[in-house]
């Protein structure tokens, strides 16, 4: 198990606001960041920036190191995070703009970069509650919201893949969308057994439920979609102004639009209709619903096994919550 996190101090961060050419008089860790540390960095003239840290004492997962050619690797460290930033940059989508990138290890034995510090909460505290004191209602964040993800979707890539792979020529493990997410869910599902006397009980039938829904799907030819891949709204942020930001961008890739939107519908609930599109493949939907299920019951789990996670119970619910609709999909197949 990982061991308790160790919080950066002024001393390990001040080389960054050097760099920078500030002096720093504060360190904060922010919420949040289960794969690197988040600090705010606050200088002496009161101004702000954001430190982004790929430790393994800052990864919970434990996850070692992975393999990018693998679409769903453990999507953490310098490279994912700078490609992703420079394909958003040119699509026109915004996230947090990157100051300084620092791959040497030449002040922490680690990859850092420092980001513009981004005020104003998250899309997610919006929609918790829409009075809350900022120029955009939740209503007008979400129609703002819809309008980025028609940007972001419609840029398209030749394969499918991580932004860091494919952008540099590269290609991806596994034949197709579907089939690489077919393979993950049955690899999640192989966990629970040990984990759940429910899971262990269900799993022929999940599996068969997976191989029946893959089995539905009809091949896709064309260019891949541009999707952020954990597109909740947490990872949105509202600045004063009101403009949306995406964070946690190293998952960046290009992948069938239905994977982003299983997760959207999942994660905005009954904020969701604004976000809606047409034209979504329902086979696959229905795959990829299953697929996240399982998934979103597999990672907490494991958080839980190796992690030092703030809130245990929090996991816990979400894999509760995330069983009880994965075993519905027994009836339905």
């Amino acid at each position: 198990m990982t061991a308790t996190r160790k919080t950066l101090n002024r001393t390990d961060l001040a080389p960054f606001a050097h760099v920078l050419g500030h002096t720093l008089h504060d360190v904060t860790r922010l919420r949040g960041g289960s794969k690197k540390g988040v600090y705010r960095l606050t200088f002496q003239d009161r101004s702000t920036a954001v430190a982004y840290v790929w430790s393994p004492d800052e990864d919970l997962w434990d996850a070692g190191p992975a393999d990018p050619r693998d679409p769903f690797s453990h999507a953490s460290g310098l490279t994912l995070f700078s490609a992703a930033a420079h394909r958003l940059a040119a699509a026109g989508v915004r996230a947090p703009r990157l100051l300084h990138a620092d791959p040497t290890h030449s002040h922490l034995p680690a990859d850092v970069a420092i980001v513009e510090d981004l005020p104003g909460g998250t899309l997610e505290d919006l929609l918790d509650d829409d009075k809350a004191a900022v120029p955009k209602t939740g209503t007008e964040a979400l129609e703002r919201m819809a309008v980025l993800l028609d940007t972001l979707h419609a840029c398209t890539g030749p394969r499918f893949g991580k932004v860091a792979v494919v952008d540099n020529g590269g290609s991806s493990y596994g034949g197709s969308c579907e089939a690489v997410v077919a393979e993950r869910a049955l690899s999640d599902l192989d966990e629970l057994p040990a984990r759940d006397p429910r899971a262990a009980a269900a799993h022929p039938q999940l599996a068969d439920a997976v191989g029946t829904l893959a089995a539905r799907i009809q091949p896709r030819t064309g260019p891949l979609t541009l999707i952020h891949g954990e597109l909740g709204p947490d990872h949105v942020r509202v600045t004063p102004e009101g403009d949306l930001a995406l964070i946690d961008i190293e998952g960046l890739m290009y992948f069938d639009a239905e994977w982003e939107h299983v997760f959207l519908r999942l994660r905005f609930g009954p904020h969701h209709d604004p976000l809606r599109t047409e034209g979504l493949d329902e086979d696959r939907l229905r795959l990829y619903a299953l697929a996240t299920h399982l998934s979103l019951v597999a990672g907490p789990l494991r958080l839980l096994d190796v992690g030092d996670f703030h809130d245990p119970e929090f996991m816990r619910g979400i894999a509760e919550h995330n069983l009880q609709q994965a075993l519905s999909f027994v009836e339905r197949t």
